[in-house]
């Protein structure tokens, strides 16, 4: 039963969106407005497909909305629970189902530059970058994008992935580190000569 206050409004109605949402299903819609977009960003960042992103986008919230009761505050923003059932869903999205969806179509290369000597090296270049991203360990990949795709703080990767910042900042390192080593030129020593 809910109590009305001096203006005829139920309390609940003060509570915090995600106490609402807990008892009231119907104000879960609140959190779909608030948090969407970023969600979907997150997600088709990491998908490169626009009808498949808001598919799993779809996923992250019905899964949300069916768990939503278990929801604990624990001191971070509910976005970073978000992103850890996003985090989930596009993992679960890579084990289940190859894409044959083409690289290009993957980066989004399909916008002409002036020159096509430099859509050339361009896309060169991206198509290395995000080969060598793409094989990065899921928790290396999935910190690299929340940091640069996302604009997350460490605080906020590390309690999307549930790990502490030092931990995400770790992260984060290591996969810079791999992919510095993964993309440098290869040695410039020349091959010994046959004898």
């Amino acid at each position: 039963m809910s109590t009305l206050n001096s203006a005829g409004v139920p309390d609940a109605f003060w509570r915090d969106p995600v106490e609402r949402a807990k008892s009231d299903p119907a104000a879960f819609g609140e959190l779909y407005d608030r948090y969407a977009g970023r969600i979907y960003r997150f997600v088709r960042a990491r998908i490169r497909d626009d009808g498949l992103a808001e598919d799993i986008t779809a996923e992250v919230f019905l899964s949300a909305l069916r768990h939503i009761k278990s929801y604990q505050d624990q001191g971070r923003p509910f976005s970073c629970w978000l992103y850890r059932i996003a985090v989930n869903a596009v993992a679960s999205h890579y084990r289940n189902q190859r894409s044959s969806v083409s690289l290009d179509d993957r980066l989004g290369l399909g916008s002409p530059l002036l020159d096509p000597l430099d859509e050339v090296v361009d896309r060169e270049r991206l198509r290395t970058i995000w080969h060598a991203v793409d094989r990065l360990p899921v928790q290396q990949r999935a910190a690299m994008i929340l940091k640069f795709s996302e604009d997350m703080t460490m605080e906020e990767i590390g309690a999307v992935l549930g790990k502490s910042p030092a931990a995400a900042k770790l992260l984060i390192y290591r996969a810079m580190q791999r992919l510095r080593l993964e993309l440098a030129p290869a040695s410039l020593e020349p091959l010994p000569l046959a004898s």
